[in-house]
């Protein structure tokens, strides 16, 4: 029984030695496409000159990542020679840290997993959580090299670097004194401090703080460990976690813009700054009207980011609530809603919402209700399946025995357990939205077109594709890597969720 215990040990050691190595490469392998990319952008080919602070930037961000070869390729010679990584090649990743410089988010996450051996989620969490703080301080500095800078904008910076601080001090007592299944009870006196700091958007925050105090409180309990498996299994999943980072970095940046960012910047017109190329002052270029875009992407978010949750969130509830009803009770109530629903569903869901649009009017309201109603059948399908597999279960029965009403029946036992695939579905459904709102917005029946969103950026910049192909380019990335990062997350929440996985 020992020697089979110690083999166990040993394989699931292997494992986490294995992912650490795939981590580091996946790492490595972005890391060197974004070196040549920054390279090839260091070039001036219009005057045919180099950039020297962007040449200066690659040649930095080019050496982190060989030596982020370097620590992968004895990543593997020590899983290869000693089936696990030593602690000398573990000590490389405080070099690698420093990366953090660059916002090079792939290399810094790998050096944090190399750093610690045994990682519990708190400390994957508090790492994101850093990481996003120091990435909106980032961002929001390139404002220094503008004419000029919003009123509050001093005193916003203060306060994100003062955040900053204390979320690194709170990384060091979660590195320290969280374990896998217990942490100190002392820890809830920071955990109530960066529910608070979530204010600035940071949800990493807040998922830490809520996760500390759930672990103190149910140290030991099984149904705790339970939902301690499924964070673990979601924390592992580096391209989940990276698409969640990007995701949780927009909704951060999008709210700390109202203090660090001027709007006018974005939406008043200056002759005197058209068509410039991308540089300190103007990152991603100005488009025809001197507008700065990387202003306008960055208030863009706000716009994809609200549209996409809130269409997402009302056929949640709506449909949610409906296929409930409808797996519940069966029969002539089953077949009243289902076959109107079927009605819904049965016109496409895009030529839905450019219907409603030219009805009402194209504004940002009725862009949402136009998204929301297409997506109520899907959801109410899929609740209604998972309703009735969950009402043959034997808590259910014992419910009704007990003589529970069915209402509490209903929102009390079987919705809550029919949830799952309902978050994994509207994650995925919110990328999608995303997409919509830019594609309606581009054919000019979305937001209104002097509000400075993606799709209105996108269509603007189109007109200039062979002479200034930033103004397409860039807000065209910022789509992909948002919806994207939504697909990933739903994959790894499916991971985590799924009951099989080990």
């Amino acid at each position: 029984m020992t020697k089979l215990s110690v083999s166990k040990h040993e394989t699931q050691h292997k494992l986490k030695s294995f992912q650490e190595y795939s981590q580091a490469s996946f790492a490595w392998i972005i890391s060197s496409v974004l070196s040549v990319i920054l390279f090839i952008n260091s070039y001036d080919f219009t005057s045919k000159t180099m950039k020297p602070y962007v040449l200066a930037a690659s040649v930095i961000y080019a050496a982190f990542t060989l030596l982020q070869l370097i620590i992968t390729a004895k990543i593997r010679r020590d899983i290869l020679v000693h089936c696990h990584i030593k602690n000398s090649t573990r000590a490389l990743g405080y070099i690698q840290i420093l990366s953090i410089l660059t916002g090079n988010v792939f290399i810094v996450t790998s050096a944090c997993s190399l750093i610690k051996k045994d990682k519990p989620p708190e400390y994957t969490i508090a790492v994101y959580m850093l990481l996003t703080q120091l990435f909106v301080i980032a961002v929001s500095e390139m404002n220094l090299f503008k004419p000029y800078v919003a009123d509050t904008f001093p005193l916003a910076m203060l306060i994100l670097l003062a955040i900053a601080l204390f979320q690194f001090v709170t990384l060091l007592l979660v590195s320290k004194y969280v374990k896998r299944h217990n942490a100190r009870p002392w820890l809830s006196i920071a955990a109530f401090p960066l529910i608070f700091t979530s204010l600035t958007g940071n949800v990493f925050a807040l998922l830490l703080g809520l996760t500390l105090l759930t672990k103190i409180r149910n140290n030991g309990n099984p149904a705790a460990a339970k939902w301690e498996e499924v964070w673990e299994r979601l924390t592992k999943n580096t391209t989940a976690m990276s698409g969640l980072f990007f995701i949780i970095f927009l909704f951060s940046i999008s709210i700390c813009s109202f203090f660090t960012f001027d709007y006018s910047v974005a939406i008043e017109n200056n002759y005197g700054a058209i068509l410039q190329s991308p540089s300190l002052a103007y990152p991603f270029g100005t488009d025809n009207f001197g507008r700065c875009l990387f202003s306008r992407i960055i208030f863009g978010a706000r716009i994809s980011l609200i549209v996409g949750f809130i269409s997402t969130a009302i056929p949640v509830v709506i449909g949610g609530t409906l296929g409930a009803i409808s797996g519940f009770y069966g029969r002539r109530t089953d077949n009243i809603i289902m076959r109107m629903l079927d009605i819904l569903y049965a016109i496409p869901g895009i030529l839905l919402a450019i219907a409603i649009i030219a009805a009402f009017g194209a504004n940002t309201v009725n862009l949402i209700l136009a998204l929301s109603i297409g997506s109520i059948p899907t959801y109410a399908r899929t609740m209604r399946a998972n309703v009735l597999l969950v009402s043959t279960f034997e808590f259910v029965d014992a419910a009704r025995a007990f003589g529970a009403r069915n209402s509490s029946i209903i929102f009390k036992h079987i919705v809550p357990n029919s949830l799952a695939p309902m978050i994994i579905k509207s994650t995925l459904t919110i990328g999608g939205a995303v997409i919509s709102t830019s594609s309606l917005s581009y054919l000019g029946l979305g937001v209104e077109p002097h509000i400075p969103e993606w799709g209105n950026i996108l269509k603007l910049g189109s007109a200039y594709l062979e002479s200034h192909s930033y103004l397409a380019i860039y807000p065209g990335l910022a789509i992909m890597a948002l919806v994207l990062s939504f697909n990933f997350l739903g994959d790894g929440l499916r991971d985590a969720l799924d009951p099989k996985m080990d």
